[in-house]
C-alpha cells in the first residue's frame, strides 16, 4: 500500500478511533496515565524496537494482539485495509506530544 498522504492519514483516523486509548494520539503513550506503569509497559510505538519489525509484522500484531500483553486483537474492528492504514500512520508518526494528549484523560486534542 501506497504511502500516500490520503492512506496515512486514513490510518491516523482509524489509529485515533481504537488505539490512542492506550498509544495516545501521537503513538508515543502522551497523555497516556497508565502507559509506563502496566506489566509489560505499553512501547513507543516511535520506538527502534517497534520500528524495527516489518510491516507484516506490525500488520499482525495490530489484526491479533499480544496476549497476554494486553494488547487487543482488531480484526473484529477493522478491516485489512485499516490495518495496512494503520502500518503507514505507525510508520509515519508525528513529534511526540504534538498532537495533546487524548481528551478521555483530561487532555486537550490539537
Amino acid at each position: 500500500m501506497a504511502a500516500s498522504a490520503e492512506n496515512i492519514e486514513d490510518g491516523k483516523q482509524s489509529f485515533t478511533s481504537y488505539c490512542m486509548v492506550c498509544h495516545g494520539l501521537d503513538g508515543q503513550n502522551t497523555g497516556v496515565p497508565f502507559a509506563a506503569s502496566i506489566s509489560p509497559p505499553i512501547p513507543s510505538l516511535a520506538s527502534a524496537e517497534v520500528q524495527a519489525y516489518t510491516d507484516g509484522q506490525l500488520r499482525w500484531i495490530i489484526k491479533n494482539g499480544i496476549s497476554p500483553s494486553g494488547m487487543p486483537a482488531s480484526d473484529k474492528e477493522f478491516s485489512d485495509d485499516d490495518i495496512w492504514h494503520i502500518v503507514l500512520y505507525i510508520r509515519h508518526l508525528p513529534p511526540a506530544g504534538s498532537l495533546g494528549e487524548p481528551t478521555v484523560y483530561g487532555g486537550s486534542a490539537k
